[in-house]
């Protein structure tokens, strides 16, 4: 009988460790997803405040945050911080300016808004 005791304390310990190991990877999963619903806020608070600028759909919106982060090689959540930012300060970093000017000059003449 000893011998099936060991062989129960053995599929027990690594039962322990499968499920130890499911715990970690979904309380990863939960910080990635709470990640994701952060930036996923912010970036639609930027949406907004290009909405305002520019008369925009938010789908415009969108693209025109998106084309800022990949010609100016920053990552959207950072480009959708620095545009709430500039929301409240009136200051946004040259590169990033210059993009929104270009993407808001892009649009049809009766989307455009003084900047």
């Amino acid at each position: 009988m000893t011998g099936g005791d060991e062989v129960d304390s053995t599929s027990s310990t690594s039962l322990e460790a499968c499920v130890t190991a499911r715990v970690r990877e979904l309380e990863g999963e939960n910080i990635q997803l709470q990640e994701a619903l952060r930036s996923h806020a912010v970036v639609d608070q930027a949406i907004g405040v290009v909405l305002a600028l520019g008369g925009l759909t938010p789908h415009e919106g969108w693209h025109v945050l998106r084309t800022i982060s990949q010609r100016t090689n920053v990552k959207l959540r950072n480009v959708a911080e620095l545009v709430i930012e500039w929301a409240r300060t009136e200051e946004l970093p040259p590169d990033i300016r210059n993009e929104l000017e270009q993407q808001l000059a892009r649009l049809p003449e009766h989307r455009q808004a003084d900047m």
